[in-house]
């Protein structure tokens, strides 16, 4: 399993911790840190669509009006911590976000 985040984010702290609490092994991928290939990028955005931006974050709000109306795909390439998270894989399954479905699903 692999969840992509980034360290000081609360749902992803929150995510690790209760995965590894119920006996998931986890890889924690720090977006920030080891930026996304293209081909991971296109993986996760064909998975989610542009329901992965968070548009809702400081960082897409301070995007150009160009990258706000650029593809999902260049707005992360450009900028990885515009993505919602936590995004899990676990085997070919992906999960976006730590809400209670996600949550019943893993644990």
């Amino acid at each position: 399993m692999i969840l992509y985040g980034i360290p000081t984010c609360d749902s992803c702290k929150k995510a690790l911790k209760a995965l590894e609490a119920a006996g998931r092994q986890v890889t924690f991928r720090d977006v920030r840190a080891a930026p996304l290939s293209e081909p991971e990028i296109a993986e996760i955005v064909r998975e989610f669509g542009d329901r992965v931006i968070n548009k809702q974050s400081t960082t897409y709000r301070g995007f150009s009006d160009f990258l706000k109306l650029s593809e999902p795909d260049a707005q992360i390439a450009a900028q990885p911590t515009v993505m919602k998270r936590p995004v899990i894989r676990d085997g070919d399954r992906w999960h976006l976000g730590w809400d209670d479905k996600v949550q019943a699903a893993l644990q």
